[in-house]
């Protein structure tokens, strides 16, 4: 790759416009500035960069892309990123809305270069992985020896640079939080070369990898919790932006939310998350880290609601906080926990806040921080963390620096009294004092507060041993164990915080998906979360690339799946033979309950009914979509069988009818129907399905009079 020129060429032209615009008065004074230094950089012929190397590998493409060949005509906008980088994760929101303004057709092609910071981010699989997890629709390179990123001289992610339509350099942008900017500059690029009649309207060959997967019960679980006590688990369902409570035998319980990502409160039928993280379960409740919406959710399962405790839901920027919840923005809350300030038991959900790098509080009831002063029920505050990504440990909790923390575990009892935080980008488990909010470093990293690259894969104690991109920590109180889901490394490992030993429980180092009765044997696929259950027995992992929940047997040293109810899930089972008796109705199923109809003995009860999917989502043809007919506590009423169906066509009412018994047990009590459906259902545009349920009850009013003809029953309902 011959050396054309970098962005240190670019630099003092573009500084300059820079300045400039922070001056403009108006929109059209910014639009003149722009225009003036666009045919000034436009005559620049030195601004040329290279090619991409030939050879590399590409993804949602259906080919390797030359800025000389498919690109040249088109405005390319390079997006340097690194897939673990919660700052790269920020702009992805930007660079969809320019996608949805600007087609390949209008010119403009955005391009991600992956340029890995980890070893494990230079696969092409791992990286194919991101892209699926962050839904990202456009091309992109894995650079993985930064080529590129070299060649012109980038210096950190995110960093966007914008060409013309021969490879000219245009613009940069390094970081976040330029979205205005982003935008003006690509809309008068377009327009400028659209003027001078350089952009070309051809297509470019992208081929989505996502439209080539089957449909899957879980897409990239992040986090998993469990509630002993009840004997079910809290499932962070993260590519379908839902949430799964099972119970601890896979009967699916509750679906919130997906297949779409969405922010509405309300219904548990009606609520929806956008690519959800970090969850805690106790009892009736589940907390929920509701990641890129950047909001704390709480669902209540007995109510049947799901509400907004924290977050404006959009990115804050704020590393004070001390607002009410709602009024208070925070950025990227990864994973959640419950704990005590101060207060009664569980007053407090801690945060881990990789957005800005910090641990924040949110108060259920009143409390205090260690060493804080009092807070109100509702307030949102920051406990530790300067704001700086940073491995910095520090006696005074504001003075800490953290890198993207992404998972809590809590350590209440003595003589531990502390947080373990997973610190993700500085590849370190860390403890935050209960007491007096003292970060101190367990394992991994190194002394050197700035270096955040001394990770690897080394068992050992404190700062000898190593970890890569740990994403989830879980506590054993019955065994004073930590589980570390080493994440980058593939592996579980466990460590022992009295003498800071690090150790491989299970893995081997590289991603696959192996279960068996040999930990050393097992493979995982950046496992992202994980739990202990059972009293200590068990260990549930989110092996979030496989797509699936594992589960580590402490006792017998197995690995084994863990089953999800196929009843109750978006997976499509093999179609019956014949009408099957149905699942257990979903507790967050709509349940409808009709006017009452009078009737008569020996009469034909119609029912009609019309059901409605949402748009762009289709039945899915092979999946036991299905309907069925009870009379719970009057089954005499269908002689005392439940009658079933299949669901086969939604384009037209299903009619159902059933004929009364001749002899009416009991005409003066007032029995009831009720017809249940379950309908599976794909996006016409992607592999998501979805299962979901509904039931009408239909009270009988019995007539000891004759009634002519049949009794028809008009159903309907829009999932």
């Amino acid at each position: 790759m011959a050396s054309r020129c970098s962005l240190s060429t670019l630099f003092p032209l573009q500084s300059q416009l820079d300045l400039d615009l922070e001056e403009a008065s108006s929109q059209q004074d910014k639009e003149n500035l722009v225009n003036e230094y666009l045919t000034k950089v436009d005559e620049g012929k030195e601004l040329k960069i290279p090619d991409f190397q030939t050879g590399l590998e590409w993804l949602n493409t259906e080919g390797p892309l030359s800025l000389n060949k498919e690109l040249a005509g088109k405005v390319v906008l390079l997006d340097f990123f690194t897939y673990c980088c919660i700052n790269c994760m920020h702009i992805l929101p930007d660079l969809h809305q320019l996608e949805k303004k600007h087609s390949v057709k209008d010119g403009l092609v955005i391009i991600g270069v992956h340029s890995a910071k980890f070893p494990n981010e230079k696969v092409l699989d791992n990286i194919r992985s991101a892209v699926l997890r962050y839904d990202i629709c456009h091309p992109v390179v894995n650079d993985s020896e930064a080529l590129l990123w070299h060649e012109l001289e980038v210096s950190c992610w995110p960093t966007l640079v914008l060409l013309g339509p021969s490879g000219n350099l245009l613009f940069s942008l390094v970081g976040e939080g330029h979205r205005d900017k982003l935008m003006l500059f690509t809309e008068l690029a377009l327009r400028y070369y659209g003027k001078k009649g350089q952009l070309k309207g051809h297509t470019v060959g992208i081929k989505l990898y996502r439209d080539s997967l089957p449909p899957s019960v879980l897409s990239f679980p992040g986090k998993v919790a469990v509630d002993d006590s009840r004997k079910r688990l809290a499932l962070a369902d993260t590519g379908h932006h839902r949430i799964l409570v099972v119970t601890v035998t896979g009967q699916l319980e509750h679906v919130i939310g997906g297949p779409e990502s969405g922010k509405q409160d309300g219904d548990l039928s009606e609520a929806s998350f956008n690519s959800p993280q970090g969850v805690a379960i106790k009892g009736d409740t589940v907390y929920v880290a509701d990641t890129e919406n950047h909001l704390i959710r709480k669902i209540d399962l007995l109510e049947q609601r799901v509400s907004t405790l924290a977050g404006v839901g959009c990115q804050g920027t704020d590393k004070e906080g001390g607002a009410m919840g709602p009024e208070q923005p925070i950025s990227s809350p990864w994973d959640v926990t419950l704990g005590s300030a101060g207060g009664e038991e569980d007053n407090v959900l801690w945060i881990a806040m990789a957005g800005t790098h910090q641990i924040w509080a949110l108060f259920l009831a009143d409390g205090k921080l260690p060493k804080g002063s009092e807070s109100k029920a509702g307030t949102c505050i920051r406990w530790a963390g300067s704001g700086s990504e940073e491995n910095r440990n520090n006696s005074y909790p504001h003075k800490a620096g953290f890198a993207q923390p992404s998972g809590l575990a809590l350590a209440p009892e003595e003589p531990w009294s502390c947080l373990y935080v997973a610190d993700s980008e500085s590849s370190t488990i860390r403890t935050l004092a209960l007491k007096d909010g003292a970060v101190k470093l367990l394992v991994g990293g190194e002394r050197d507060p700035m270096n955040l690259f001394a990770f690897g894969d080394v068992d050992d104690k404190g700062v000898g041993a190593k970890l890569q991109h740990p994403l989830g920590v879980a506590w054993s109180p019955e065994q004073s164990l930590l589980y570390v889901a080493d994440s980058y490394n593939h592996k579980i490992k466990v460590v022992d915080p009295k003498t800071k030993q690090c150790s491989t429980l299970a893995g081997t180092g590289e991603a696959g998906d192996t279960l068996g009765h040999e930990f050393n044997k097992s493979c995982f696929n950046e496992p992202g979360g994980l739990c202990v259950g059972d009293s200590g027995k068990l260990l549930y992992v989110a092996d979030t690339n496989n797509h699936q929940i594992k589960v580590l047997d402490l006792t017998s040293k197995t690995v084994s799946l863990f089953p999800i109810s196929m009843d109750c899930t978006d997976s499509v089972p093999s179609k019956p033979s014949g009408p099957t008796k149905a699942a257990k109705l979903p507790k967050s199923a709509p349940r409808k309950e009709m006017a009452p109809v009078t009737v008569c003995a020996g009469q034909t009860l119609v029912m009609s009914l019309t059901l409605s999917l949402p748009k762009e989502t289709k039945l899915t043809e092979e999946a036991p979509s299905c309907w069925t007919l009870s009379a719970e506590g009057n089954d005499w009423l269908l002689g005392g069988e439940e009658v079933t169906g299949d669901i086969l066509d939604l384009s037209k009412p299903l009619t159902i009818s059933t004929k009364l018994p001749a002899d009416i047990k009991d005409s003066n009590s007032n029995p009831s129907l009720t017809l249940s459906v379950w309908v599976y259902y794909c996006m016409e545009t992607s592999n998501t399905c979805m299962m979901k349920a509904a039931s009408f009850t239909q009270p009988l009013q019995i007539s000891v009079d004759h009634i002519d003809g049949d009794m028809t029953v008009v159903f309907a309902h829009a999932f």
